[in-house]
């Protein structure tokens, strides 16, 4: 299978600690969904496998009308092939832009999907975040989409915001499970320079937490979602029996997809990684003026292959597969990292289900570490 991403790179406004690209002007989004109509006709031999999801990213989708978005529908069926019994079509939106009006439009484009930004239920972590909506509207959105037929939704949400305590985080989640909601994607916190938390950081205006008390919100959201009957597939993801993401899940297990638009990532699932230019003006002239893409290719080395497979499939439920990396890699993760996989199988880090290595509980908290220890040098 392969999936189809489309970046949308506009925000009503900017998120206080978000680094994707994007921008807060919309006066260039009607030439940009033009320049990703071409683009997607231009990329249309990228994959040359079924498309079985089609994910619009951002930024915020949300912010496009149904003119644009059936537009970019009616490319994506007329060059690809569909795999139309198995199709997952995923929307982010914030809650700010979800009424009954967008609801039946996206329904009508073949959205089936929805990915709902909440991030928190309290005002003043809402404010902290600069987030466009209220706690009211959080609430409200979600069952108003399920109410128009979105059964396949999934919330964000975000800890390890400090606070004196945990008790919002533990209010946070309360709520979020009394929605009834099938997936919830929840991320910590983090500080990155080129934002204002960021530059509040380096001012000393902001502290972020520390990492034992986002360590304790994450395994308390492990804990509490595990009782729900969620199924923790991943690190940050969490659904219930038959809800799991297909479009993230392809790029854990290393599936080939087309990035379309600014700052689009595409993998041919073998060597080939491509990603456009990460401007909005550039990414429409070099489409609209020039007749070129303005992109960067990378070829992996055997090296590069091996690592990102052990940094995506340990952070997954079913883990790292052995023979993969031995028939595709010629790598034997066993033999080559001997002793630093026995020290952390006696951290307890670790756990073998047949001919895949998969991380315990304790483990998940050291993904990136463990990942980074087991890498092949170039």
């Amino acid at each position: 299978m392969s999936g189809i991403y489309l970046h949308i790179p506009f925000c009503k406004q900017a998120c206080h600690y978000c680094d994707f690209h994007f921008s807060t002007s919309l006066y260039l989004k009607s030439r940009l969904v033009e320049a990703m109509l071409i683009e997607l006709e231009w990329q249309k031999q990228y994959c040359d496998e079924p498309i079985e999801t089609i994910y619009f990213g951002g930024g915020t989708p949300s912010l496009l009308s149904e003119r644009e978005l059936n537009k970019l529908m009616e490319v994506i069926y007329k060059n690809y092939s569909i795999s139309d019994k198995t199709l997952e079509v995923t929307l982010e939106a914030n809650p700010d832009d979800i009424n009954s009006s967008k609801l039946k439009e996206l329904k009508n484009i073949g959205i089936n999907r929805l990915s709902i930004g909440l991030q928190s239920f309290h005002e003043e972590h809402l404010r902290l975040m600069n987030r466009a909506h209220n706690a009211e509207e959080s609430q409200k959105c979600v069952k108003l989409a399920q109410d128009h037929g979105f059964d396949n939704l999934t919330i964000d949400l975000i800890y390890g915001i400090p606070y004196k305590d945990h008790s919002v985080w533990y209010d946070d989640l309360a709520t979020a499970i009394t929605l009834n909601v099938s997936h919830i994607s929840s991320y910590c916190l983090t500080v990155e320079d080129k934002t204002a938390l960021g530059n509040w950081a380096k001012r000393g205006k902001f502290k972020p937490a520390e990492d034992e008390y986002a360590a304790e919100q994450f395994e308390y959201l492990v804990d509490t979602l595990k009782k729900e009957g969620f199924e923790h597939y991943e690190i940050s993801n969490f659904a219930k029996q038959g809800y799991y993401s297909k479009h993230n899940s392809a790029y854990w297990k290393g599936k080939p997809y087309v990035g379309i638009g600014p700052s689009a990532h595409s993998f041919d699932g073998k060597q080939s990684r491509q990603f456009n230019v990460s401007n909005n003006p550039k990414y429409i002239k070099s489409i609209l003026e020039e007749g070129k893409l303005n992109y960067e290719k990378e070829t992996l080395s055997r090296a590069d292959g091996i690592n990102e497979y052990l940094l995506t499939t340990l952070r997954t439920s079913w883990g790292c597969d052995l023979q993969h990396l031995k028939e595709v890699y010629r790598f034997d993760l066993k033999k080559e990292r001997e002793s630093i996989l026995k020290q952390m199988d006696d951290n307890g880090w670790l756990l073998w289900k047949a001919n895949y290595l998969v991380l315990s509980e304790k483990g998940k908290l050291f993904a990136d570490q463990i990942a980074s220890d087991l890498f092949k040098d170039e």
